[in-house]
């Protein structure tokens, strides 16, 4: 079997990036991880990093940071897939945002590049909890947020995500499937919480706030006014309630019922994830 990378995971440090990455390492997959720390490195603000980690590649996990949200992410993806398929890539598979009308933008230019393409449409990680910003505050025990108590999010787990990419990446009757990805039941930030605090058996809130007092936080811990535009964007944009609602996406990909929030709760809190 070839060394060779052939594949390529972009934000390779990130959630589903890191567990891609890991899950083509057990495969025996050759793979790359993109980043900037990568060897060679990736950088999507550096297109002087792009040719190199494209070297010899033919399958690209593609995931945009910050986020396809962000005013002019599409140019840049779009750019960046043309780069890929002429350098050989024939194979693309997108992690895309649920609800976010900029996000759709990409979708469509992965889609017009010129290879085979999947799409991950994506609702918002359980893992958010346990391995993002919102770690400290439940750590303290209250998580405040813009997101009204009555919303619902049909959080889905990270490793669901994983999995369909690398079967995408690595598979055959993927291609030209846009796969719109939810956990298994409807959940608001209140409800995700109380199961955190109860799996934790610590007493743990979660205050909706108004996006002003949000922001004046964030500001206040040093946060850069840039991450806090894109955060209170997608709280007040994206989790406003257009994503109460589930599908069958997992299940169509993986032929299995998306795993549950539950799930996820009992084995980070097992694992020690909110411990004190």
């Amino acid at each position: 079997m070839t060394t060779t990378p052939h594949t390529l995971v972009l934000t390779a440090t990130g959630k589903v990036g890191s567990r891609v990455l890991a899950r083509l390492a057990a495969a025996e997959v050759p793979a790359r991880g993109g980043s900037r720390t990568g060897r060679p490195p990736f950088d999507w603000e550096n297109r002087d990093t792009w040719r190199p980690a494209l070297e010899g590649i033919t399958s690209v996990y593609i995931a945009y940071y910050p986020d396809l949200a962000v005013p002019g992410a599409a140019e840049v993806v779009e750019e960046f897939a043309g780069l890929a398929v002429a350098n050989g890539a024939r194979r693309l598979v997108l992690l895309s945002g649920r609800g976010e009308t900029e996000a759709e933008r990409s979708e469509l230019a992965i889609r017009k590049a010129g290879a085979e393409w999947t799409i991950l449409r994506s609702s918002w990680f359980g893992q958010n909890f346990s391995e993002s910003f919102m770690l400290d505050s439940l750590l303290a025990g209250d998580l405040a947020l813009p997101v009204e108590g009555r919303v619902l999010e049909p959080f889905v787990d990270a490793d669901d995500l994983a999995e369909i990419a690398v079967a995408a990446l690595t598979g055959d009757g993927h291609a030209g499937e846009l796969y719109e990805l939810t956990g298994p039941r409807l959940l608001s930030f209140g409800d995700a919480v109380a199961e955190i605090s109860e799996a934790t058996g610590r007493e743990i809130r979660y205050t909706p706030v108004t996006s002003e007092e949000y922001s004046t936080e964030l500001a206040g811990q040093g946060v850069p006014s840039d991450a806090i535009g894109l955060l209170t964007y997608l709280f007040d944009e994206v989790l406003d309630g257009r994503n109460a609602s589930l599908t069958d996406g997992v299940e169509r990909a993986l032929g299995r019922a998306p795993r549950d929030f539950t799930d996820y709760v009992r084995a980070a809190a097992a694992a020690g994830v909110w411990r004190v």
